[in-house]
């Protein structure tokens, strides 16, 4: 026993560990952790290695000496808003089995839960009509704006662009030409979304934000009387 214990202590006596989670996180949807197990050691590898994450565990079977081990979890956080790391042990069976030997390790302290964003339209939307302030036409092809003519079908375009009536009289599949929106800018009226619900709101803001500018299309906020433009 006095052998395991020694084997076992130093097996995890002198390893970080090190919990980072994205940039990009929203609240109900599954984050990724980043799980990263460095061994400082010169010679000694690392064996039958588990790190325990609140109540998530990952387990690393060997760490390389002076190496490094990355795996990931996944947890959900309900609220958006400032929240902390969970606690963080590092345990190990190692080498016979016969007891679990455990050590706390830092954490790596707090990250930010961006709002879950539920899709919405904006107060001026309605029906089919969805332009967003300030677009205008241009005349290259693209997937938005009007239609400006139709051409055989090519593999990748949009389901929803094809044009089945045509396709049908011609027994060939056929896309829609849209002319691509360009100079565009959308401000976003916090105030005007017909929401009653706070949070409600705050995730369509956010829904608006993140498919805007999937769509390269700069985005501004007027909230509470002052208005921050695009770009600022």
């Amino acid at each position: 026993m006095g052998v395991s214990g020694f084997f076992g202590k130093r097996n995890i006596g002198a390893l970080t560990v090190a919990v980072e989670a994205p940039e990009e996180a929203y609240a109900g949807s599954p984050i990724p952790l980043k799980v990263t197990v460095k061994n400082g050691r010169r010679f000694l590898h690392a064996f039958l290695l588990s790190v325990r994450v609140g109540d998530d565990v990952v387990f690393f079977p060997f760490v390389d000496a002076r190496g490094k081990a990355v795996k990931y979890i996944e947890i959900t956080v309900a609220q958006r808003g400032l929240h902390s790391l969970p606690r963080v042990h590092v345990c190990s069976v190692f080498p016979f089995g016969f007891f679990v030997r455990c050590r706390e390790v830092p954490s790596g302290g707090d990250f930010i839960v961006l709002p879950c964003p539920k899709k919405c339209m904006l107060p001026e939307e309605s029906g089919t009509a969805r332009k967003m302030r300030g677009e205008t036409g241009s005349p290259a092809a693209g997937y938005e704006g009007e239609v400006i003519s139709f051409r055989c079908y090519v593999g990748g375009d949009p389901l929803k662009y094809i044009y089945w009536k045509a396709s049908a009289k011609t027994g060939e599949l056929k896309t829609k030409e849209l002319t691509s929106l360009s100079h565009r800018q959308l401000l976003i009226d916090f105030d005007r979304i017909s929401l009653r619900d706070r949070e409600e709101k705050i995730s369509c803001v956010t829904y608006l934000i993140l498919s805007s500018s999937r769509r390269n299309i700069p985005v501004g906020l007027k909230i509470g009387g002052k208005e921050f433009r695009a770009g600022t």
